[in-house]
């Protein structure tokens, strides 16, 4: 029988939310977490856009816009107005696009808030798209994606998503492609940004010294003229998988990278923590099976982990390993044997350890005003529920032997294996291996 954790009995607890949320007029939703004893405040605007959103001839749109969003305002004409307004406080400005969601943030000292919200907000609602510049930033953009192609261990992790989610847009490269992004056109980009980024498909999320209050006292102002808009939120994802998988791409390189991947879980699957917590008894750490067995014992690897990707429809279980080319055979045949056992037996100390680890990681990440904007602001954005770390904490202890042996039986087998290869052709395994392995 499959035991099912029951997560809101576990957290209906008494407890005294450490954050605050509104939800303006707009469609906007607020939320800030106070740290009275931080001398920073950061902001994150989380957009719910990214790469799962575009159409095959707009790939690479969502990080496009990111790209351009720090070219110029109507307000701030230039990239330096932008920049030098920060750094000229001492803070930090940056973003990233990911698949589901895009993010501008900043992290300042406590007395300069009113200037990183100024500015974000700015990037987010004004930005110019100069044509000039738009030119410009499509050559570094080829030149980005021409970086990640010449690494392997960014190439192989491409190659694991597009073997995972095959003619699907969870396995696009974010970035897009040389030649998605050369045929974007700026009026492609103000449509996209126009039906994109409205305050009802966007989180604002604010952590450190500073009030609730405050903060909506500022924001209104901010805001000004921020329109709601209706937004599709969903696409087409298929973990269907009969048979397992196998992409190899010849590289000239001393290693060769390789990634084993199962799918895993979305962010809402009631045993998604399980797997996170198999994943550390796996690849996390340095008292990993993984780091154990292929490094420390064989010396097989330098880098060798595991990771979980969670997304709102889907999720992968990862294996990476960068490797001798000579070892490759032997190394991913130790990884599977690994795989193997952990559907076999794992011991209460490895619960614990695992436990521990995962507890004390979020914890120490959570000391820092940025990741804890990111940990409430993201979790709102792509699940419409926060879950404090106490709360995180209650599920992580109620996890037993039993859940993770249930969600390692269920999920690997050779028939769901994909492995993505990055290097020189010798001593790669055939399709017709992995089809003969039993795990």
């Amino acid at each position: 029988m499959i035991h099912q954790i029951d997560y809101e009995a576990i957290i209906n607890v008494e407890y005294v939310s450490m954050y605050k949320q509104s939800v303006l007029d707009n469609g906007l939703k607020v939320i800030t977490r106070t740290m009275p004893h931080s001398h920073s405040v950061s902001i994150a605007f989380l957009i719910g856009t990214g790469s799962c959103y575009e159409k095959h001839k707009e790939k690479g749109i969502s990080h496009f816009i990111e790209h351009m969003c720090f070219k110029g305002t109507n307000h701030r004409p230039t990239a330096m107005h932008i920049t030098r307004e920060i750094e000229g406080v001492g803070g930090i400005i940056n973003a990233s696009t990911d698949k589901e969601s895009t993010v501008f943030w900043s992290k300042v000292a406590s007395k300069h808030f009113p200037v990183a919200l100024d500015v974000l907000s700015d990037l987010v609602l004004n930005s110019k798209f100069d044509i000039e510049e738009l030119g410009k930033e499509r050559k570094v953009i080829i030149e980005e994606i021409n970086m990640n192609l010449d690494l392997p261990q960014q190439r192989v992790n491409m190659l694991i998503d597009e073997l995972l989610w095959p003619n699907q847009v969870l396995g696009n490269e974010i970035a897009g492609s040389k030649e998605s992004v050369s045929s974007i056109t700026r009026n492609n980009l103000i449509n996209y940004f126009t039906d994109r980024y409205v305050p009802n498909n966007t989180v604002l999320s604010v952590a450190g010294n500073i009030e609730h209050d405050q903060l909506i006292a500022k924001l209104r102002t901010a805001i000004n003229g921020w329109t709601a808009k209706e937004v599709p939120k969903d696409y087409a994802s298929n973990d269907t998988q009969n048979a397992p998988r196998l992409l190899m791409e010849t590289k000239v390189c001393v290693q060769t990278h390789l990634c084993l991947a199962v799918h895993g879980f979305s962010y809402f699957h009631p045993q998604r923590f399980v797997l996170d917590l198999l994943n550390t008894v796996l690849g996390g750490g340095m008292s990993s099976r993984l780091f154990t067995e292929i490094r420390e014992k064989r010396g097989l690897a330098y880098d060798i982990a595991s990771y979980v990707d969670h997304r709102q429809n889907s999720g992968a279980f990862v294996v990476y390993a960068g490797v001798d080319p000579n070892n490759t055979q032997v190394t991913i045949e130790a990884i599977l044997e690994e795989l193997s056992k952990l559907k076999q037996e794992i011991t209460t100390d490895e619960l614990n350890r695992a436990k521990e680890l995962s507890k004390g990681r979020l914890q120490l990440r959570l000391e820092d005003s940025r990741n804890v904007a990111l940990w409430l602001g993201s979790q709102q954005l792509l699940t419409g529920q926060i879950l404090e770390i106490n709360e995180v904490i209650k599920i992580i202890d109620a996890i037993t032997l039993d859940d993770l042996k249930q969600v390692a039986n269920e999920l690997l087998s050779n028939d769901k294996i994909s492995m993505a290869i990055v290097g020189p052709s010798d001593n790669n395994p055939s399709i017709e291996y992995l089809k003969s392995r039993v795990i």
